[in-house]
């Protein structure tokens, strides 16, 4: 019956996250097949790692990871920077009172802002009692020389916390896997 509960819980999150998408900021792109052979990442940098900051970089490493294995198995090459698109991907994480996006590999200067608060108000509106934690990922398809966006889809999961490394791993390409399935690629 929880997970049954919790599955309805993302499901309206979910739901009402898309709905959000009403507004100038859209949550979903989509401006048919993609045409490149090969992709890059958004450089992140290196931030400077706060003592008290949580490891995060074995997350990007997962995600960056199973991104890799879709787009070359659709035939597109990684290349280290100059790719035809590049690959840009927010997270946002939240509960049912607060959110926040970890954009290190989002880019700057775009609308990273107005979708945490999409998410935020997707999460806090949640009529459910019971507390959650989840997270979204939201990948953009960019076009590397104009900077227009080609494709922009996203996925919900819950949080799991004090998981195995091979169940976060199977999460995250889970929702890799969730958010890429539509993408069309022609070379």
């Amino acid at each position: 019956m929880k997970n049954l509960t919790w599955t309805n819980s993302l499901l309206t999150m979910a739901a009402a996250f898309f709905l959000a998408g009403c507004s100038s900021t859209p949550i979903r792109v989509d401006t048919g097949a993609v045409h490149a052979k090969s992709f890059s990442f958004v450089n992140g940098g290196v931030p400077a790692k706060a003592e008290f900051a949580d490891n995060r970089e074995q997350a990007h490493a997962l995600i960056q990871q199973a991104l890799t294995d879709y787009l070359t198995d659709k035939g597109l090459t990684k290349v280290t920077t100059g790719g035809e698109v590049t690959v840009a991907y927010l997270v946002i994480l939240g509960n049912n009172v607060s959110t926040e996006s970890v954009n290190t590999y989002f880019g700057h200067g775009r609308d990273a802002w107005e979708l945490q608060d999409k998410a935020h108000k997707a999460y806090t509106g949640n009529k459910t009692p019971n507390y959650f934690e989840a997270g979204t990922l939201l990948v953009d398809i960019l076009d590397s020389k104009t900077g227009k966006l080609l494709q922009r889809h996203y996925a919900t999961r819950p949080v799991l916390r004090n998981a195995s490394d091979s169940a976060r791993e199977a999460n995250i390409r889970e929702a890799v896997f969730e958010v890429m399935k539509d993408l069309k690629v022609a070379h």
